[in-house]
């Protein structure tokens, strides 16, 4: 267990702490550069906080498990957190396992406030266990979230699709609820407006496989909707090493190239990749401030993930001030939450065919790694 040190240093074991569960892929085959991001952002928060006396004069208590992106740990954690006593769990980068998270954490009836996860229907049917049908849209729900919904951040990107002048798209995908997802909106969005989208199975063909099917097919932008570093490093560098395929682009939707560990194994060839990022066009006095800690913690640039694991910690101690520690209050909470956040005010609304109370809306960009620099970062479009 990793939890986060009081002021003093000591653990608060004699209830006197607010404790809140957080869920963070710390370990294979989790991403784990997503992981340290997001703990670095959900720790700093909790030690600010404490820094001006906490919950009303108690300490506030982060109490880390390791989900490794397995949905059974996931779901395991949150019965042992519910078990310690938090107040709410917060957290998580993969969709797959916030989804299994959300639920769970509904069963139990503890608020959920997830960080990172995009895909739409994090939770199936209304929180209150109220069937859809029957569901009021201001029904009490257990679960919010502050990274925008899949559904709307892929229509960003197949926007920028269109505006580059690529119709023909190809995508590279694993069997996952998540790629799947993904591949539909594109498909939905794209198909009326004069694209298309072809299905390439990353399991059934060897990279140089993969390009000659591009060539095949004459794709003129191919997705990475696989996993990091496998199988997406070898696919860029098999399709940049292809001279059939240089006016092909290669986007990774999912935001592989944020973090240094895309540039250390790509180097020149992981520039040019546009990906989504949740961040605005500038960072107010708020993110600034809190990018340059972000920056100190880490040792490099923060992502987008860090300041999510900020904006979850500044979300949750507002209500805890406003509404207590009840896990009744908290859930009835979500509507009424206005937070100053590091991207800007954090503000709860319904969202149909989610399931949760959804920050409406988080800034979106379109972002690569600049090729003739690739430490730096270019903003291609902003949703």
């Amino acid at each position: 267990m990793i939890r986060s040190p009081s002021p003093s240093g000591a653990e608060h074991t004699d209830g006197s702490s607010v404790r809140l569960g957080a869920l963070v892929p710390l370990t294979r085959p989790g991403w784990v550069a997503a992981g340290r991001h997001l703990l670095t952002g959900l720790d700093l928060a909790v030690r600010e906080v404490n820094d001006v006396g906490g919950i009303d004069g108690r300490p506030l208590e982060l109490v880390v498990r390791d989900t490794a992106a397995d949905p059974e740990r996931a779901a395991a954690a949150v019965d042992e957190l519910a078990g310690l006593g938090v107040a709410a769990v917060a957290g998580e980068y993969h969709s797959v396992v916030a989804r299994a998270a959300a639920a769970r954490a509904d069963a139990l009836g503890v608020p959920y406030l997830c960080s990172s996860a995009v895909l739409d229907a994090l939770i199936e049917e209304p929180t209150n266990g109220v069937s859809p049908a029957r569901a009021m849209p201001g029904a009490r729900g257990r679960v919010a979230r502050l990274a925008p919904p899949q559904s709307r951040g892929w229509r960003v990107y197949a926007d920028f699709l269109l505006g580059a002048g690529r119709r023909r798209i190809a995508v590279v995908t694993q069997p996952s609820v998540y790629w799947a997802s993904g591949t539909r909106v594109l498909r939905d969005h794209l198909a009326p407006r004069g694209g298309t989208v072809l299905e390439l199975d990353a399991n059934a063909l060897t990279p140089e496989a993969l390009c000659d099917a591009l060539v095949d097919h004459g794709a003129t932008a191919l997705l990475l909707l696989v996993g990091h570093p496998e199988p997406a490093v070898p696919i860029v560098r098999a399709v940049r090493g292809d001279r059939r395929l240089a006016e092909i682009l290669i986007g990774a939707p999912a935001g592989q190239p944020e973090f240094a560990e895309w540039g250390a194994l790509l180097g020149e060839d992981g520039a040019g990749i546009p990906y989504l990022r949740y961040l605005p066009e500038r960072l107010g006095p708020l993110g600034e401030r809190v990018g340059k800690e972000l920056r100190e913690r880490l040792g490099e640039a923060p992502s987008f993930v860090a300041f999510e694991g900020w904006d979850t910690v500044a979300v949750l101690a507002e209500v805890l001030r406003s509404h207590g520690t009840d896990r009744a209050a908290i859930a009835d909470s979500w509507p009424r939450v206005v937070v100053e956040g590091t991207r800007g005010p954090i503000r709860f609304s319904r969202t149909p065919g989610t399931g949760v109370w959804q920050w409406t809306w988080p800034p979106i960009q379109i972002v690569d790694r600049d090729p003739a620099e690739p430490d730096r970062f270019r903003v291609r479009h902003v949703g």
